[in-house]
């Protein structure tokens, strides 16, 4: 694989992104620099995971980075869950965030195991 735009975790990765630029538009000004800013950093540090791995030379590190990129996920998951806490988002936003979250999940969990798989180490 040349790139790691080509990935389809990374692509679903820049998907949640994306989603997630378009919500904080909607965000009190007075959450600009705590959950506005929080959300926005661990969503895109899910890409930025996963490209920072496909440009390691060994899979252990790549594995490493897809890791990290799955903790940013799930931390994006609970700024959400705080946004709806706080009543800045419905719980209709959220379910619809969990879609693309789970399909973002499977597609890092695939992926490491692919990793792994190459790696010569399955677990």
């Amino acid at each position: 694989m040349a790139s790691f735009t080509d990935l389809e975790t990374w692509k679903q990765a820049r998907k949640i992104r994306n989603i997630i630029s378009g919500f904080v538009k909607n965000f009190p000004v007075e959450e600009r620099y705590r959950l506005t800013d929080q959300i926005v950093r661990s969503s895109r540090s899910i890409g930025n995971n996963l490209a920072e791995g496909h440009g390691r030379f060994h899979y252990q590190d790549n594995i490493r980075f897809c890791i990290m990129a799955r903790g940013s996920l799930t931390e994006t998951l609970d700024h959400l869950i705080i946004a709806l806490d706080e009543e800045i988002i419905t719980n209709e936003t959220l379910q619809a965030f969990q879609v693309e979250y789970d399909s973002c999940l499977r597609l890092i969990n695939g992926y490491i195991q692919y990793l792994k798989t190459k790696k010569g180490t399955v677990d």
